[in-house]
């Protein structure tokens, strides 16, 4: 989530090097419609995605609860265990191995099921608060919060 730059070296770690823009990192999960139903606390712009899933425990609260996930390219390696797998994301193709039909396929189909669950952030970002925020991430963190919960009541109306 981009957030307008704030002036001193106490805004450095929100400036992210892949992006070339300030900001904040936040997960968030969505059920099967693309409603939002949980997000974690806001990180440093110049933070991962699998890094803060991994500081979250995303795949250890997941099994506990037995749920699954789907998630992007951003996530590959996250689930460690092969056999039961509880993070689905697609497959990276690298340069001496191309990706086989198949895989391009199951590419499509994980892609195709996480649309609706794009549409959970899309609703969360047309908040245009998020684009003003210059603030650090632990009182990001409650606004993105109570943004949730609007959100949700917005579409439940």
């Amino acid at each position: 989530m981009r957030t307008r730059r704030r002036t001193g070296d106490e805004n450095r770690p929100n400036y992210s090097g892949k992006h070339k823009a300030h900001g904040l990192l936040f997960l968030a999960l969505t059920d099967e419609a693309g409603n939002l139903v949980w997000i974690s606390a806001a990180k440093p712009g110049r933070s991962s995605e699998i890094t803060a899933a991994r500081h979250n425990r995303i795949t250890t609260r997941l099994r506990e609860a037995r749920l699954g996930a789907l998630a992007d390219l951003g996530f590959v390696g996250l689930d460690d265990d092969p056999d039961d797998p509880v993070i689905v994301t697609g497959r990276r193709a690298t340069r001496g191995h191309p990706l086989t039909d198949a895989q391009k396929e199951a590419n499509r189909l994980v892609s195709r099921e996480r649309a609706a669950n794009e549409h959970g952030f899309t609703d969360l970002k047309n908040w245009r608060i998020l684009t003003k925020v210059r603030m650090n991430a632990r009182h990001a963190t409650t606004l993105l919060r109570a943004l949730l919960v609007l959100t949700n009541a917005e579409i439940q109306r």
